[in-house]
């Protein structure tokens, strides 16, 4: 499999000014493997080291945090000479050994020669116990589930993939209906390394969503080993609650909804648990499409939407014929995976922070808001060919933005003040434009 962050690892690798670096991810997105390959292509050697329910490594750094002798301890222990430019230091599940991660500072500061690494699936969880975080000392990354291209690329489509670096180009739009049902097939497997790996050897679509409730049971797994047990039903209730909190037309998150007289304060830590765990994102209102967005966040207004359209798929036990084949049942919950897809592609392929704002009484809404340069742009998702835009249309006379973006199962087109771009290309929609 290819993962397009393999070309930052290299790039962060080359650096004079290199420092650790944090890698940061869900659990099954494909950390460790990631590491490891990029060790295997990049280095002459490498020294993997977890820390899960590994005591006898984590008490390496309780003497001090000399990186010499850490090092020399490390070599001797892993029965691997380490040396500097020329071996990959990988320091996995980190938030169990919190010295670990204080240690990057000293690395940073006395050994900026090595190449160190390091991962944890639960470290943002970690952080908001007290863990010390090297502010400034380190680097960081964030891999995601696998794209939509890194899909079409696992599963030999790579000429399929190539033309996706530029939504614009007509042949994006002619090779629709090589790009459908691709798509399809995507919104069912999803993005999560084991599952696409599955599908690409064998096209089993029962033995994708095996793999799929293997992941969730490991998640709900997480739950009760890492989780306060007065705190523990409120997140299940979130997490369970969530297919239903997508499916509606308005997907602000209702609290109403997960139980009846819920409110916010009843359901912070719980959330602000799955968003530290990486398995939720959450996507705040803002009080005015202005800039910057981040000025006006509105924090008690948000979305939330899962970490991968696969595993939504899953959860909502949405079958392969719905999706991949279509019929009527399916047709309330497919805006919802369209809209989770395009996050998550904004998320995994863009440095875009995607917000959303809807009007005085809720009479139109934007799905997404983005902040490209100075200008703030709507986005609209629609699920199908449908390309009447009637709230992009007031959101656009009302703030004049200098152009607004439709998402649809149609080809590329662009108007005197929109764009549409083709759902299968969303990835692709990271660069300086050049709107006229």
């Amino acid at each position: 499999m290819q993962r397009s962050l393999m070309k930052d690892l290299i790039v962060w690798k080359n650096r004079p000014d290199r420092k650790p670096l944090i890698l940061w991810g869900a659990r099954q997105v494909g950390k460790t493997w990631l590491m490891e390959e990029f060790a295997r292509n990049e280095f002459e050697n490498y020294v993997y080291i977890s820390f899960f329910k590994n005591a006898k490594a984590a008490k390496i750094f309780d003497e001090d945090y000399n990186p010499s002798r850490i090092i020399d301890t490390l070599s001797v222990m892993n029965n691997t000479e380490i040396r500097a430019g020329k071996t990959l230091i990988i320091f996995d599940e980190i938030q169990d050994a919190p010295k670990v991660l204080e240690s990057l500072k000293y690395f940073c500061e006395n050994a900026p020669e090595y190449h160190i690494v390091a991962a944890g699936s639960l470290l943002g969880v970690a952080l908001h116990t007290g863990v010390s975080f090297p502010v400034g000392k380190v680097n960081e990354l964030r891999l995601y589930p696998m794209s939509f291209m890194e899909f079409l690329q696992a599963l030999g489509e790579q000429r399929l993939a190539e033309q996706l670096s530029d939504y614009r180009n007509p042949i994006v739009s002619d090779l629709r209906d090589s790009y459908v049902p691709l798509l399809k097939a995507y919104y069912f497997v999803g993005g999560m390394p084991e599952a696409v790996k599955l599908f690409a050897e064998t096209k089993d679509y029962d033995a994708v969503r095996a793999v799929q409730l293997s992941i969730l049971n490991q998640y709900d797994g997480d739950f009760g080993k890492h989780i306060q047990p007065n705190v523990l039903p409120r997140i299940r209730m979130v997490w369970q609650a969530l297919p239903m909190q997508l499916a509606k037309e308005n997907k602000k998150f209702f609290f109403g909804q997960i139980r009846e007289g819920a409110r916010m304060k009843d359901f912070e830590v719980a959330i602000q648990w799955l968003a530290d765990a990486g398995l939720i994102y959450k996507v705040h209102k803002v009080s005015k499409p202005a800039m910057p967005l981040k000025a006006y966040i509105d924090f008690a207004s948000f979305k939330i939407f899962m970490l991968d359209v696969g595993l939504l798929a899953a959860m909502s036990e949405i079958d392969k014929q719905s999706i991949v084949d279509g019929n009527a049942i399916f047709t309330e919950f497919k805006g919802a995976l369209t809209e989770q897809f395009v996050l998550q592609e904004l998320k995994a392929c863009t440095s875009y922070t995607p917000f959303w704002y809807s009007g005085e009484k809720s009479t139109y809404e934007t799905d997404f808001l983005i902040q490209n340069g100075k200008d703030v742009i709507p986005i609209e998702v629609k699920s199908e060919v449908n390309l009447k835009s009637k709230s992009l249309r007031v959101y656009y006379d009302k703030f004049q933005p200098p152009y607004a973006i439709r998402i649809s199962m149609s080809g590329y087109e662009r108007q005197d003040w929109l764009e549409n771009i083709p759902l299968w290309a969303v990835g692709a929609t990271d660069k300086t434009r050049d709107y006229i």
